[in-house]
């Protein structure tokens, strides 16, 4: 099994800069964002941010990756003389959580900046007018103190929206300034998709079976779009550590819902919604895996047990012989079509 390749751009994310560029669309694809005369729109997300906020005006727009579904967007912000620059983010991980975004982002910002960034704020704040549908950070002393950065994190309906602005620390209070005036002037077309949000919370997690756990592919005809994996998201309910896991992309913890010792399994491996998760099947009998990332869902077959770290540490590096290949892989598009092609490429609706 080869691993998304995003999970090597979370220093680009957590700088909050692109350098790519609108690729050409051919004819019928969607649009990644449709300007007017004011403002900038994400169609598919039915997500709107001004052309100027405040202090900062919008400089360039296009799509971070997979070009042309416009499931991956970024718009780049600019203060006047350049210093400050601030990032939206309108992507749509096949598993959204707004508190799990912020969180990798957190882990993300301080491998980047370094151990004397410091974390000043993070907390729930209000969104186009709606209390408590955000999660707002901000980082001082980033880059051995020459920088400030502030973050913020929406999930709307099928949509994270993230927003970054960093800045010298001089201007420290511009830089706060343009995040919350990016959050006050988001507006989403159906304000009933905002998920209340709040940063993820941590309790202790009950003991975990060492056992190794055999998968059992899925069958031919098995196959179908993979459903919700069952577990609170965007911090509504507590979440434990089952486990850290050493891979060669770095350390990844494996989290499960406070007192639920049989309950899905998930492990976030970057900031865009990269994850791998373990949810029991249907059957009660054993765990379902599959890995989730920006439009897309692989789906690999059942276990008879909850996968141990070192099981999982392989998985993960594409060492585990038992998840060589996927059994089958979910395509979303950006208006929420789903399709699931088998490893034979047989396509299912």
């Amino acid at each position: 099994m080869r691993m998304p390749a995003r999970i090597a751009s979370v220093a680009l994310l957590a700088a909050g800069l692109c350098g790519m560029t609108t690729p050409a669309l051919a004819a019928g694809e969607p649009e990644a964002w449709t300007p007017t005369a004011t403002a900038l729109r994400a169609p598919a997300a039915g997500i709107v941010l001004p052309q100027t906020v405040g202090d900062l005006s919008l400089a360039k727009s296009g799509e971070a990756s997979n070009g042309g579904r416009a499931i991956d967007n970024y718009a780049q912000y600019l203060s006047e003389d350049g210093e400050i620059q601030a990032t939206l983010y309108v992507y749509m991980p096949t598993y959204a959580d707004a508190a799990l975004a912020a969180y990798m982002t957190d882990k993300a910002i301080m491998a980047r900046f370094g151990s004397k960034t410091r974390r000043t704020a993070y907390a729930s704040a209000p969104v186009g007018g709606q209390p408590g549908r955000a999660i707002r950070a901000v980082y001082d002393d980033a880059a051995d103190g020459a920088l400030t950065t502030a973050a913020g994190f929406v999930h709307a309906g099928r949509w994270i929206v993230k927003l970054r602005v960093t800045g010298p620390t001089a201007r420290r209070a511009e830089v706060v300034a343009g995040l919350d005036a990016m959050l006050a002037n988001l507006a989403v077309d159906d304000p009933a998709t905002l998920h209340a949000a709040t940063p993820v919370r941590f309790a202790q997690c009950p003991a975990s079976d060492t056992a190794q756990a055999s998968l059992a592919p899925a069958a031919t005809g098995e196959t179908a779009p993979p459903r919700d994996v069952g577990i609170p998201r965007d911090g509504q309910d507590s979440l434990c550590v089952r486990g850290t896991i050493a891979t060669a992309d770095g350390r990844f913890e494996m989290l499960q819902q406070a007192g639920r010792a049989d309950g899905p399994i998930i492990v976030p491996m970057d900031d865009s919604g990269t994850l791998l998760a373990l949810d029991p099947a249907q059957d009660g009998a054993g765990y379902r895996l599959s890995i989730h990332m920006v439009g897309q869902t692989d789906l690999y077959g059942t276990y008879d047990r909850a996968p141990n770290a070192a099981q999982v540490a392989a998985i993960i590096d594409g060492t585990d012989p038992q998840t060589a290949q996927a059994a089958a892989v979910a395509a979303y598009a950006a208006n929420g079509d789903v399709t699931v092609r088998r490893a034979s490429t047989t396509a299912v609706r």
